[in-house]
């Protein structure tokens, strides 16, 4: 599995990421990559390299706004938060680092899938209940 730990999330933080990602896959595959709506990953350094010929292979799907529990990296971000986080101290970010890389070298060593615990109905209908309930709180705040 491929990660890189920074201390910052820029466009060229992402541009980073994606040279590794690149350098890493095989040439002959696609790339299919599934972002949240950051300004970063759509930043003009990103875009332009993206724009080059040799990046033909690079497709970016944007998840929807509000709808990052489509985007499967926030479930694997929950797993390494319970598995290697939790109940953690740390003395140093480089410690915490070190955590997170030894982590990650090992985390396909007993690979398990994401399943999804709920139902398309029941994620449409929790995510309905939210929308109705922040319109109820917004249009008692501005009293409109």
């Amino acid at each position: 599995m491929l990660h890189d730990t920074r201390r910052s999330h820029t466009g060229r933080d992402v541009l980073g990421f994606f040279k590794l990602i690149d350098l890493h896959v095989p040439k002959d595959l696609e790339l299919h990559v599934i972002l949240d709506n950051l300004s970063a990953h759509k930043s003009q350094t990103v875009r332009d390299w993206l724009s080059h010929p040799k990046r033909k292979r690079w497709h970016l799907h944007f998840t929807p706004a509000s709808s990052s529990w489509l985007n499967l990296v926030e479930a694997w971000f929950s797993v390494l938060t319970r598995e290697a986080l939790a109940n953690t101290s740390f003395s140093s970010v480089a410690e915490l680092e070190n955590r997170i890389d030894w982590w990650v070298e090992h985390y396909n060593d007993n690979p398990e899938p994401f399943t999804w615990t709920r139902t398309a109905q029941q994620i449409i209908d929790k995510v309905a209940s939210g929308r109705a309930t922040l319109d109820r709180i917004t249009k008692s705040a501005t009293h409109h």
